[in-house]
């Protein structure tokens, strides 16, 4: 029997073979927090190297006790059940977020997953594997798993603040693009990826200026887990603790838990200011009364001039205001009875600046429509492309707000520059 053909380039070379060179470590700091150890781990979220490097500091080759009496995690608790409990989309209560308005941040979360998706297939690996790994052997071995990072919505919400309006309705327009995209994910992108941070990367990617979202998802984000760390430690006694870390956030929160003062010497106050979210300045918190009572006031000085004045400015007012909030809801592919709803609710929510269009016709589509059990199911999976947008109940309903809200808001001013002109018109 003849021998298997070698490939040149396989086949041994005649010399000696060097000595292997020992695997790369991923970046790590060691240091003393109120009488314990803790081992930061620097890792990519994209990287089966850190996935490795997890496993083998938390497998003890002698066997003995475990090296760790703790593993902490950069995630929050909705971001660690979404890991851990792949059916928690099943049980979203879609009600409460059109009520709460949390619309925004359920989209911001869906377009951050269809962008892991879509590195999912590129790679061939999941973003956060590392942390899904650390959470594993923590609990093969009995060790309690700390969760130091800020909940994803608070961060989202103080992300925005930061921003001016024009450059929020960009990131939120991009954000849009990026979760229906199906291009590959950039070289530099995973360069980023691989040195930084995955929310900083996502959102940073449709963001005219990224400084201004370095402060809310990265620098604040390294005070808050070294506040956490630090509380964790005080509070439960650990010894030592292993705390896998994205990359970017390796140095800021080492610095953090060596400062001179560290965290104000108050983890929980730290905590407490991180996590609030700045209230709107007073001139937006006044905008939408002064607009209401300009509006209204025109209405009034039009009925005074004449009865037919008056009525022909409420007309403007009414067909312009919900015919634009109702071709939202129409571009949304909205129930037919759910786009008749948003033509009569937005001229009225639009003079109450408590209730938005988008309440109402959000709550509407839900109960014309309400989605079932395999739209819930399915619901990551249909995020990532355009027809599944629209195909899903669920995503449909976010659809449904988001569309008929900006229908409203952009119809409130069209319409009122229309009626103030033509008063001014008729004078």
């Amino acid at each position: 029997m003849s021998s298997p053909k070698v490939d040149p380039e396989l086949a041994p070379a005649p010399q000696a073979p060097a000595p292997k060179a020992p695997a790369p470590q991923e970046p790590a700091i060691t240091l003393s927090l109120a009488g314990a150890e803790v081992h930061l781990l620097g890792t990519a979220h994209v990287s089966r190297a850190s996935v490795a490097q997890v496993r083998a500091l938390l497998t003890d080759a002698s066997g003995d006790t475990p090296p760790f009496d703790a593993v902490a995690v950069e995630l929050c608790p909705s971001r660690f059940e979404s890991l851990t409990d792949p059916d928690r989309l099943n049980r979203m209560d879609l009600f409460a977020v059109v009520r709460e308005q949390r619309v925004y941040v359920v989209a911001a979360s869906l377009a951050l997953a269809a962008y892991q998706q879509r590195l999912a297939d590129q790679f061939g690996i999941e973003p956060g594997a590392e942390q899904r790994a650390a959470i594993q052997l923590a609990h093969e071995r009995g060790l309690p798993v700390l969760l130091v990072d800020r909940d994803i919505g608070v961060t989202l919400r103080r992300a925005a603040a930061n921003l001016g309006w024009w450059k929020r309705l960009n990131l939120f327009t991009g954000l849009l693009a990026g979760m229906l995209s199906r291009e590959s994910v950039s070289e530099e992108e995973i360069e980023r990826l691989k040195q930084g941070d995955v929310l900083e990367t996502t959102f940073a990617e449709f963001a005219q200026d990224r400084a201004d979202l370095y402060a809310p998802l990265i620098t604040e984000r390294d005070r808050y887990m070294a506040a956490r760390l630090r509380q964790e430690i005080e509070a439960q006694g650990h010894q030592r603790v292993l705390a896998v870390l994205g990359a970017g956030h390796l140095q800021g929160v080492a610095d953090q838990l060596t400062a001179a003062q560290p965290l104000a010497s108050d983890p929980a106050a730290t905590i407490a200011a991180l996590d609030a979210v700045p209230p709107p300045s007073r001139f937006w918190r006044a905008l939408p009364w002064v607009v209401v009572a300009v509006i209204l006031g025109v209405f009034a000085y039009g009925f005074t001039r004449s009865p037919e004045l008056g009525w022909n400015l409420v007309w403007d007012w009414v067909l312009i205001n919900g015919g634009l909030s109702a071709l939202g809801a129409a571009i949304a592919a909205a129930h037919p009875l759910t786009i008749l709803v948003a033509f009569a609710a937005a001229p009225l929510t639009s003079l109450n600046p408590t209730i938005g269009a988008g309440m109402v016709t959000g709550a509407a589509e839900l109960m014309l429509r309400r989605p079932s059990v395999g739209d819930f199911g399915a619901l990551r999976e249909d995020a990532t492309t355009v027809r599944g947008w629209w195909r899903n109940r669920v995503s449909r309903v976010l659809l449904v707000f988001i569309l008929a809200s900006l229908g409203s808001a952009i119809g409130t001013y069209v319409a009122g520059f229309r009626i103030v002109g033509r008063v001014m018109g008729a004078q």
